[in-house]
């Protein structure tokens, strides 16, 4: 098996993305932080942390790598009736520590969600970078959720749960509807599932996603402002 580069905490440094191991798949270095700056680095380099409490921080680049181009949503009609009923109301923002505990949570089989990520990604959230988007249904209970960073015009999905059917498939098509009308590019999800290849992701080479990364992050979207509450204006069933 290769030796994975050590990432000194005291240097702010990541090797490129290409040079991850094919087995097991995306894996590129261990040590480093989740400094702020060293996160921001890594996603900017389409790279991230995912590891357990008995492991050394594992940083992953994938290929290839599933994502979400906003603009390739697909809406079911089952799911467009659930939308034009409003049984969801969609926000952004307004419950961060719920979200990423109920993240955390809802992995029966385990969590990457560690105390140390949560304590990472809230700093983030704190600094602006990283949002929650969750869905309340009718009854003001909050029934769905994801969190993720937002750099540039690319947005970084990182978890995401459902304690109601159709929750984070609503919650899914508001964000990509908002997304695109920012002129957000993407939305990446890591690695595929079958949830959001039904919800219209796909799998693209690591090299073009790597691309698209490179001529996107350091462009501003349209809208910055993510206080904000979305419903369903899409076309009835």
């Amino acid at each position: 098996m290769a030796t994975l580069p050590w990432i000194d905490p005291d240097r702010l440094w990541f090797p490129p993305a290409d040079q991850a191991l094919e087995d097991p798949d995306g894996l590129l270095a261990l040590g480093g932080d989740l400094s702020p700056d060293r996160l921001v680095l890594a996603y900017r380099q389409g790279i991230f942390p995912w590891y357990s409490d008995d492991q050394p921080i594992l940083w992953w680049s994938p290929n290839p790598r599933c994502v979400l181009f906003p603009e390739e949503i697909h809406v079911s009609r089952s799911l467009r009736r659930t939308l034009n009923q409003q049984r969801f109301r969609i926000t952004a923002d307004q419950a961060f520590p719920e979200v990423i505990r109920l993240c955390a949570e809802s992995r029966q089989e385990g969590t990457w969600i560690t105390d140390e990520m949560t304590e990472a990604y809230s700093r983030l959230h704190q600094k602006g970078i990283v949002h929650s988007i969750e869905a309340w249904n009718q009854d003001g209970r909050l029934v769905g959720g994801m969190y993720g960073l937002a750099l540039g015009r690319c947005f970084f999905g990182e978890s995401m749960f459902s304690l109601e059917t159709n929750a984070s498939k609503a919650l899914m098509v508001h964000l990509a509807g908002q997304l695109g009308a920012w002129g957000y590019n993407l939305i990446d999800c890591q690695v595929e599932s079958g949830h959001l290849l039904r919800m219209g992701a796909r799998c693209i080479p690591r090299a073009e996603f790597l691309s698209i990364l490179e001529a996107s992050v350091d462009r501003p979207p349209v809208q910055r402002d993510w206080n904000f509450q979305w419903r369903w204006t899409g076309p009835e069933a």
